[in-house]
């Protein structure tokens, strides 16, 4: 008798996510668990394709931005001189945490450093494309 994915039922697959080129941007060969129905970690279009499958299965789902990880916002984008950011954030890949006066905090990437300006972006990495996800149950 094989297992399906069904509501209350803890699902494992593991996946691969690539961009609109194909390239492989995430990929975990462990085993990742969620409870199916009710785990909010799992982006409901993946949720829904996962639904009624069986242990074995391979599913490739196509997540646009507006179900994914959202379209790009440009106002989530920080641009400054250099010197007017603390020196351990000068690296290209380097997070920073910033907070608002309501207490949210946002992570923000620097994303380029060119002619003694700095820029940190707070976009998804995936925001504004639409990535495949590959996954096996």
């Amino acid at each position: 008798m094989s297992e399906k994915v069904a509501n209350q039922k803890v699902v494992t697959f593991t996946y691969s996510i690539m961009d609109e080129q194909g390239n492989v941007q995430e990929q975990s060969d462990m085993p990742m668990a969620y409870v199916h129905g009710s785990d909010d970690r799992v982006i409901p279009k993946i949720a829904e394709a996962m639904d009624g499958r069986e242990v074995g299965d391979s599913i490739k789902v196509s997540v646009p931005p507006k179900e994914g990880f959202g379209e790009y916002d440009e106002s989530l984008v920080f641009r400054d001189k250099l010197e007017n950011v603390p020196e351990e954030y000068r690296e290209l890949g380097k997070e920073a945490q910033f907070q608002n006066e309501d207490g949210q905090t946002k992570t923000m990437i620097v994303t380029k450093i060119e002619n003694g300006e700095i820029e940190l972006d707070g976009n998804h990495p995936y925001a504004g494309k639409t990535m495949t996800f590959n996954l096996n149950v």
